[in-house]
């Protein structure tokens, strides 16, 4: 186990890195390895563990029986992932989480996490409360994917999501975690018009690209 990367994690958060080996112990975790583009969680598991990613990325993606599928969400290595069903016995999954590189992952039993362990352990106070924090902050992360495709109009859901980008990054150049077909998806748009949007506010100098690296202009975002 990367104890290292587990240490990020925001759910050990306030634990040193020793006492996480422990910890993990306790809580009887599991750690799988996952090839890209394998499915982690299938959608109508029921599932009964929290997923920490150690190493590698997942997409959270939901595939709609006309064959359109479009990702929700992208966890990268230290976040966590599946909590919100776990959290509800017999709950089924409704999205895949579907690697989106090489990934190793591991596996905590939620309710090993959140009751008490024979032994009183004193760890789980802090767990419980990392937990907390981190439900809210994905609560966060939906309603700001809600805010992106508000709009109808393409451009405006790119300006918002880089806007954000930009706030989250605290700079005007960053990295962001999409390929294009994955920010299609995310935005909820189709590839070549996203693809033919970004050229335009390119030619426009409103924005700069490479790849998933961009640079916003700083004149049109500061009067934004």
């Amino acid at each position: 186990m990367n104890f290292f990367i587990i240490s990020k994690s925001p759910l050990f958060q306030g634990i040193e890195e020793d006492d996480i080996k422990y910890i993990l112990e306790c809580l009887n975790a599991k750690e799988r390895k996952f090839k890209k583009g394998e499915i982690i969680l299938y959608a109508g598991d029921e599932v009964s563990d929290i997923c920490i990613v150690e190493s590698g990325s997942v997409n959270i993606v939901i595939n709609f029986y006309h064959g359109y599928s479009q990702i929700l969400g992208h966890i990268e290595k230290g976040e966590m992932f599946a909590e919100n069903y776990a959290a509800i016995p017999h709950k089924k999954l409704i999205c895949d989480a579907v690697a989106s590189e090489n990934s190793e992952i591991l596996f905590i039993n939620f309710n090993k996490l959140i009751n008490l362990c024979d032994e009183n352990c004193t760890y789980h106070r802090r767990l419980l409360n990392n937990l907390l924090k981190i439900f809210a902050q994905k609560s966060l992360n939906l309603s700001s994917r809600m805010l992106h495709i508000g709009s109808w109009r393409l451009k405006d859901r790119i300006i918002s999501y880089l806007t954000e980008q930009a706030i989250v990054n605290d700079e005007l150049e960053f990295y962001i975690p999409f390929n294009r077909q994955e920010l299609s998806d995310y935005l909820g748009v189709n590839r070549s018009a996203l693809s033919a949007e970004l050229s335009k506010l390119k030619k426009s100098g409103i924005i700069d690209y490479k790849k998933n690296f961009f640079k916003l202009n700083s004149e049109y975002f500061n009067q934004r």
